[in-house]
């Protein structure tokens, strides 16, 4: 897989902006984990995952079967171990049962002599045999261990073991030891006619080892046979048998005595050597004896841990086969992602003729094949952009130049708009101080008068009675050319005003909204450029439905400017009374209502006067210091909304807390043009 790229200087000249972001993207976002890593960690995960649940099932599964197959062969094994014991003893009784098939009235005792003899010649086990006649009486007792015995005459009447075999037809005696070494047991068998007697043996048990040494359980597994009592019987270790060993103390032997062991389980104890043992037990069936079978526990899970280890194995076999697969398909996967990458590269620092090679026979290939499709569409748009770039260039240079003579119009535009502001800023200079010109040359003329009457009314003599009148008279003739002078300035002054007015611009249809915003932007920053620590919130509330509105737009600039360089001002002059604590803010909104539209433009400041909130419309009235402003902001603005436009301006206030000025203007302007309305 290789990328076939051509090389043009010139172009990677002309695009050189575009090759750094290629290389080094500015967005700022950074590469965390590299794609292969994540191909071969997803892939080795997988494939881990898929083989633990495998491997943890196929244990489950095997240690259950396992065990399951223990418990049934060693319940086995103890059960064939128990039922040949029970078939040894089952033997000696049946040797025993042809000597008490015959009255003793038909046979003589030298006869059941010689048959003793040689029963015990043909049966090891037995060490000693007794026959006692129907009536309970011993008539002969041959043993291994002592002089034989004839016509004792011992009574047997009253002893378990002919009681027993009379009433059962045969005896099994409890286990004793004989020298407290090697066990022994009575068995006693009666015949089937009532003069039969009974056979009383003494059984040597200690050759019952022979049944259970042969017993194999496992490699290192034993066989053992319990009492009731839990003495040991039978054991392939001989010496615990002849020590008379009491084998309750173990947990499994305490268990089945008491038949809390079941079929279906293994104790998992130690044996009498200490060593962990998991044992089976089975009752032999009629000596109430036990047969316990135990194998060691490592024996008995040795295959399951051979199957672990070989699972384990397997695993790491399989973890290191995936991380090889892994990184061999994420390879194969990344290699060719790369090559696109460093094409599409390419193609982004402008060489747009480079072929990406990649011969995968899949959707990477076919991609690859886009991205030369791409860079040959972009070749081919490149050489019409730049025609269309000259095209557009000239058609630029055209308009550019409609675009200053549209601008030397619009300067003349305002430096006209300007000058009628000029116009009115110094009417309204001039008219304050005219205002009190005229004012005093009226109270003065009243005083005149007042004076005169009082003059006429004293006692003065007649010549100063006549100065007195001629300076009065004198005085108010230079009243009345001041008063007459004064007048001819008020119309001066008011046709000022309205040729500031009729410069101010056209009636057009305008964007209610970006007028308002354009004024609070133009109230902001000239408050901020006059002082720089200036600081109010100012919130924006547009109605997107309030739209387009025909009126001066201009005038009503003027009009917002003035109320919203009010607003920061009450509001600061409360944020100087209050101190740090209080936060200055100024809302403007807009609201939609069919026909009109209503601005409200709201302050958190000091509030309007109720004595005084009749006049603020008036002009030349204002609440604010000396200096500090001629009082026909307001006016100016009620006129140009009311009068103008033919709206209506209202006012809501609270002293110390808000003032909100309310603006309805209709959506088109009236019929009749009041501009030139006396203001």
């Amino acid at each position: 897989m290789t990328i076939s790229l051509e090389s043009d200087p010139s172009r990677r000249r002309e695009l050189g902006a575009l090759a750094e972001p290629a290389a080094k993207p500015e967005t700022g976002w950074t590469i965390r984990s590299r794609l292969f890593i994540k191909y071969v960690a997803l892939f080795v995960g997988v494939v881990a995952v898929a083989l633990l649940s495998n491997g943890l099932f196929e244990v489950i599964l095997y240690y259950r079967e396992h065990k399951a197959a223990l418990i049934r062969i060693q319940h086995e094994q103890a059960e064939a171990a128990a039922a040949k014991i029970s078939q040894f003893i089952k033997e000696i009784e049946s040797q025993l049962g042809w000597t008490v098939q015959l009255p003793w009235s038909t046979s003589s005792t030298e006869q059941r002599r010689f048959d003793a003899l040689r029963l015990l010649r043909q049966v090891p086990a037995i060490t000693e045999i007794a026959q006692v006649d129907s009536t309970g009486r011993e008539r002969l007792r041959i043993s291994r261990l002592a002089m034989d015995v004839l016509e004792s005459g011992q009574d047997f009447s009253k002893d378990p073991r002919f009681t027993e075999a009379v009433a059962n037809k045969v005896y099994y005696g409890p286990v004793y030891f004989r020298r407290e070494s090697e066990p022994y047991m009575t068995l006693a068998l009666a015949g089937t006619r009532k003069d039969s007697g009974v056979t009383i043996a003494e059984v040597n048990l200690k050759l019952i080892w022979d049944v259970v040494s042969q017993i194999r359980v496992g490699e290192h597994g034993q066989a053992y046979v319990v009492s009731s009592q839990g003495r040991l019987i039978a054991h392939p270790d001989i010496s615990l048998v002849l020590r008379n060993t009491d084998m309750s103390g173990l947990p499994q032997v305490r268990a089945a005595l008491s038949g809390g062991m079941v079929g279906d389980e293994l104790q998992d104890e130690p044996n009498i050597q200490g060593q962990r043992v998991l044992t089976a037990s089975a009752p032999i069936a009629p000596l109430r004896w036990t047969m316990f079978v135990e194998l060691p526990v490592e024996e008995a899970y040795a295959s399951l841990y051979a199957a672990l280890k070989r699972l384990a194995l397997v695993l790491l076999t399989a973890s290191v086969f995936a991380v090889l697969a892994g990184i061999f398909l994420a390879r194969r996967m990344v290699g060719p992602i790369r090559v696109l990458g460093a094409g599409a590269a390419r193609i982004g620092s402008g060489d747009f003729s480079q072929q990406i090679s990649i011969r995968t026979g899949d959707e990477l290939e076919g991609l690859a094949h886009q991205f030369n499709d791409m860079g040959a569409k972009l070749q081919e748009s490149y050489a019409d952009l730049e025609r269309k770039v000259e095209q557009r260039t000239n058609e630029l240079s055209r308009s550019l130049d409609e675009l200053r003579a549209a601008q030397d119009r619009l300067v003349q535009s305002e430096k006209l708009a300007s000058l009628g502001q000029l116009t009115a800023g110094i009417a309204h200079e001039i008219k304050n101080p005219l205002n009190f010109i005229n004012n005093f040359s009226s109270l003065s003329a009243e005083l005149i008068d007042e004076l005169n009457d009082i003059l006429q009314s004293a006692e003065l003599d007649q010549k100063t009675r006549d100065e007195v009148a001629e300076l009065t008279e004198m005085l108010k003739g230079n009243l009345a050319k001041v008063v007459q002078h004064g007048g001819r300035a008020d119309s001066i002054v008011k046709n000022m005003l309205l040729h500031s007015r009729q410069g101010a611009g056209e009636h057009r249809p305008a964007e209610i909204n970006a007028i308002l915003d354009e004024s609070l932007s133009l109230a902001y920053h000239g408050a901020r450029a006059e002082n720089p620590a200036f600081n109010i919130d100012i919130k924006r509330d547009f109605d997107p439905a309030a739209g387009i509105v025909g009126c001066y737009p201009q005038e009503i600039t003027r009009v917002f400017l003035n109320l919203i360089s009010n607003g920061f001002y009450a509001a600061v002059k409360r944020k100087q009374s209050e101190g740090e604590a209080f936060a200055p803010m100024l809302t403007a909104m807009t609201i939609n209502q069919g026909s009109t539209v209503q601005i409200r433009i709201r302050d958190n400041g000091t509030g309007i006067p109720r004595d005084v909130l009749d006049k603020i419309f008036n002009p030349f009235f204002t609440t604010k210091p000396a200096g500090e402003g001629t009082g026909l902001g307001l006016s100016m603005s009620h006129d140009i909304i009311v009068k103008q436009h033919g709206g209506q301006i209202d006012v809501d206030t609270r002293p110390g807390e808000f003032t909100e000025f309310i603006i309805t203007l209709s959506r088109t302007l009236p019929a009749h043009d009041t501009i030139g309305a006396k203001t």
